[in-house]
């Protein structure tokens, strides 16, 4: 029978150099192991993205950043490589500083006896601002536990390197989080502001044209009413003089009477 119980710190020195690789003494924090950020991470896309089904496991190199933005998922994959001995079961979290800023495990928080292999962090953003963090970064905590004897029942899976192939494929595309959700509302809300007050502008330049057609319109009829408009209107019409018969016969004048040469009458 083995005593149950969690690994001390004097344990967990003895023991975790032959389970934890690379193993540094001095990440042992009480009965606690820190476990460091390694170079395989996925983010999931934000509304930012062009293509949100374009975005893939990313690998980073020493010391680099990386930003999981509010709301948003991302997979993280230890530095480390842990092995869980069978007569043991581990318990795993984030650092509580790193907690405070927003990101939470969603994971699970335990390691099945017989595990063997680099630890997965389902990380969730639940915070207001985005969370920056660097590949090598000591975020993770292991604390390892006995059981009671050692189990038949342990895994027995091949040594996980990196992420599984499905395992991307569940998050994969934009997640409407509720800062893109937001910024969506407000972003709607400025552009049905614009628009009316663009219809508005269109309205008092139609009532402007109306208006200045309607002064027109009285302008003339008040001149046309002045000079007489209604009188002309409903005036009689005159009557018509007769018209002289364009066929009576035209007598031709008498030809005058010529004198004789000598000046006698005829």
């Amino acid at each position: 029978m083995i005593p149950a119980g969690f690994w001390s710190g004097e344990t967990l020195k003895d023991r975790l150099e032959m389970l934890v690789t690379p193993f540094n003494p001095d990440r042992i924090d009480c009965s606690a192991y820190t476990l460091s950020m390694g170079r395989e991470l996925y983010v999931s896309p934000g509304e930012a993205m062009q293509d949100p089904l374009s975005v893939t496991i990313r690998q980073l190199s020493d010391g680099e950043g990386f930003t999981i933005p509010p709301g948003q998922f991302a997979f993280l994959l230890t530095e480390e490589k842990i092995e869980v001995p069978n007569d043991a079961l581990a318990l795993i979290s984030i650092k509580a500083k790193i907690k405070w800023r927003g990101l939470i495990n969603v994971s699970g928080f335990h390691v099945d006896p017989g595990f063997r292999g680099r630890l997965i962090f389902s990380v969730y953003n639940a915070g207001p601002v985005t969370v920056h963090l660097r590949q090598g970064q000591p975020m993770f905590l292991i604390w390892f536990a006995n059981l009671d004897k050692p189990t038949a029942l342990a895994r027995n899976q091949p040594v996980q390197e990196s992420f599984p192939p499905d395992l991307i494929s569940g998050i994969s595309g934009e997640l409407q989080s509720l800062a893109g959700l937001n910024k969506k509302i407000k972003n709607l809300d400025k552009s049905l502001t614009d628009r009316v007050h663009s219809i508005e502008r269109e309205q008092t330049y139609y009532r402007l044209i109306g208006g200045i057609v309607l002064a027109v319109f009285i302008a003339m009829t008040v001149t046309w009413i002045r000079d007489g408009g209604p009188s002309r209107l409903f005036a009689p019409p005159a009557a018509s003089s007769p018209a002289v018969a364009a066929t009576a016969p035209v007598k031709p004048a008498a030809a005058a009477p010529q004198k004789a040469a000598n000046g006698s009458r005829p």
